[in-house]
Formats: structure tokens, C-alpha cells, sequence
């Protein structure tokens, strides 16, 4: 933070039940009522660029509301991340739910204007359409980045009815727009049937390898780490998550589920290890609630975004007497 101001973090719980007041994100300040924000928290409840099952426009809120639990301190990385850095709820993108054209524009101008200062964006959505205007604002202010994809599928392919821009075609479109890093971009969690081999031969040729979720179960989590922080190395990293890369165990409200996913503990992990690399924006998507059951989505999508947070967190903290969080 550029200011000698300490971060406004979450209410205290003994005061404000956190069941109680506004959902933002961990019970985080809006936007406006902050000074700045080092990483703003962003919905985008659009889900018309969906092929199957619909109702992501409702993720949004649905893993505000679950994230309502979220505690200050994150052991497992051994970081506050809301006294490290200012981060603020940024509300919602208003995208217009009858044209793909009009909101992938409108949903890259609000990235645009929400990072002008150099605010880094988690974004929840919202279908996976999204992470095409999302990156084309990360690109313009990074350069071609290396894009971290957790997904069932590869969202490589080229079109759906004659329709070029939906949530299975962002990563071919960014490849073609010079928006990826050919060398360093990665698939993990892939599974379940393809339309032929086809798309895995064009999936290589724009740019990504692969860790499928077979190849976790086979050579393990440790091994599945290495080979994403080698392929990722020093470049910088967009992440965009797909909850349906989760078995559906573990996050049955989403739109396109297969079997054979991987554990939201796995999940949690790999995203831990990139404290190693240089995240410059991020996204989690596909969460559809009238498919979910007791909030078992929106808990792992809402965590998953801590994580996300804590691994964007600075390795040096301010003075402990110097931090605003919950006790």
C-alpha cells in the first residue's frame, strides 16, 4: 500500500455477528470506502455464455454469502492478508444478459477502469465468457501473461453454434489475440470426454500443457506442483478457476460437472504454491446455486479465493501494531 494509512479489514466478529450487514466478500469494506485498494474483490453475474446448465449469474453472491465465515489469519500460507494489503469489495459489473458482444466489452472497460491505478482484480463469477475481456485488460497493462487454468475442460475450442466469444472458447480467442504466453500457460484438473483428438492437438498449438486430473491421482500432488511452477517459472500469471475442476462431491452447483474431479483440499494446495510466482489478476467462476446443496460450492469457491488473496500477499507485513483486522 502506498499509504501510511493501515488496511481497513473485516469487522470484528465479538461486535458484529457475521451473519449480520452487508455480504461483501469476508465481510470485507467496499470499494468506496476505502482510499485505495491494493486488490479489489469483483462479481460479474452474467452467465449467458453458457452451453449448458444455466445460473451462474447468481455465483457472485452466492460466495459472498458463504464467505462470510472467513477469518483474518491464514495459517496454512502463515499470512493476514487483509493487513498486509488493502483489499476492498469492488460490488458487482453490470453485463448486458442479451448480447455476448455488448458485455464482454462492458465487462473489459469496468477491468480496465477498476485497474487503472494498478489494483489487482479477483473476479467471482459469472461464467467462464468472462475471463476473455478480463484478460484482455490484464494484457494491455502486463504484456501477453501466463494463464493458470483449474478446469474439467480445456475452453479451447472454436465455436458453439457459430457463436465465437462463450465459456468454451475464452483461451482459444486470448491465444489468438496474442493475450497468453505461449511457452508458460497450463491446464489443470482436465477430464472426461473430448469431441476427438483434435482438440487436444489445437489446445497444444495455442499454447497450453496439460496436468490432467488422471495424472494428479497417478503421480501426485507434490509432483503436480513442481511441473506447474516449472511450466509458470517467472512470467507473470493470470488464474482463472473453474469450480467445476472440483469433483462434483465436492461442488455439485455448477454448470457442466464431470466425474472424477479433483478434492477441494488438492485444490487448496496447488493454489498455496503460488506464492512462488507473480499473480497479476485472477478469477472464480462457474458457481451455479440452485444446483448447490448446503453451500458445499460456494464454501470451496469462497476459499478458493482466499487462498487467491493470501497467495497475492506481500512477503513483508506491516508492524503488528499498525494492522486494522477481526480479533
Amino acid at each position: 500500500m502506498n499509504s501510511v494509512e493501515p488496511p481497513i479489514g473485516p469487522p470484528d466478529a465479538s461486535a458484529s455477528p457475521r451473519y449480520a450487514g452487508l455480504a461483501t466478500f469476508a465481510r470485507l469494506p467496499r470499494l468506496e470506502d476505502v482510499p485505495r485498494a491494493d486488490i479489489a474483490v469483483v462479481g460479474v453475474p452474467f452467465d449467458s455464455g453458457v452451453s449448458y446448465r444455466p445460473g451462474a449469474r447468481f455465483g457472485p453472491a452466492h460466495i459472498r454469502e458463504a464467505s462470510r465465515l472467513l477469518r483474518p489469519y491464514n495459517p496454512a500460507q502463515d499470512v493476514e492478508p487483509f493487513a498486509a494489503q488493502q483489499i476492498a469489495d469492488a460490488g458487482g459489473i453490470a453485463a448486458n444478459p442479451f448480447s455476448l458482444d455488448e458485455a464482454v466489452t462492458q465487462i473489459h472497460t469496468a477491468a480496465r477502469e477498476l485497474t487503472a491505478d494498478g489494483t489487482r482484480l479477483l473476479t467471482l463469477g459469472g461464467d467462464h465468457t468472462i475471463a476473455l475481456p478480463l484478460l484482455r485488460a490484464v494484457a494491455e497493462r502486463h504484456g501477453p501473461v501466463a494463464v493458470l487454468h483449474f478446469d474439467a475442460h480445456l475452453d479451447t475450442w472454436d465455436t458453439y453454434f457459430g457463436a465465437p466469444v462463450t465459456h468454451g472458447t475464452p483461451f482459444r480467442r486470448a491465444s489468438e489475440e496474442g493475450l497468453i504466453d505461449l511457452t508458460a500457460s497450463l491446464h489443470v484438473g482436465t477430464r472426461g470426454p473430448l469431441y476427438s483428438r483434435q482438440d487436444l492437438r489445437d489446445d497444444e498449438r495455442l499454447g497450453f500443457a496439460v496436468i490432467s486430473s488422471p495424472e494428479i491421482e497417478a503421480e501426485g500432488l507434490a509432483r503436480a506442483i513442481e511441473r506447474m511452477l516449472d511450466r509458470l517459472g517467472d512470467r507473470p500469471v493470470y488464474l482463472s478457476i473453474d469450480i467445476d475442476v472440483l469433483d462434483p462431491a465436492h461442488a455439485p452447483g455448477t454448470g457442466t460437472p464431470e466425474a472424477g474431479g479433483m478434492t477441494s483440499r488438492e485444490l487448496l494446495a496447488m493454489i498455496r504454491a503460488l506464492r512462488a510466482v507473480r499473480l497479476v489478476g485472477a478469477d472464480v467462476v462457474e458457481v451455479a446455486p440452485a444446483y448447490d446443496h448446503a453451500q458445499l460450492t460456494a464454501v470451496a469457491a469462497a476459499h478458493a479465493a482466499y487462498e487467491i488473496l493470501s497467495a497475492m500477499t506481500p512477503d513483508h507485513l506491516p508492524p503488528p501494531d499498525a494492522r486494522h483486522h477481526e480479533r
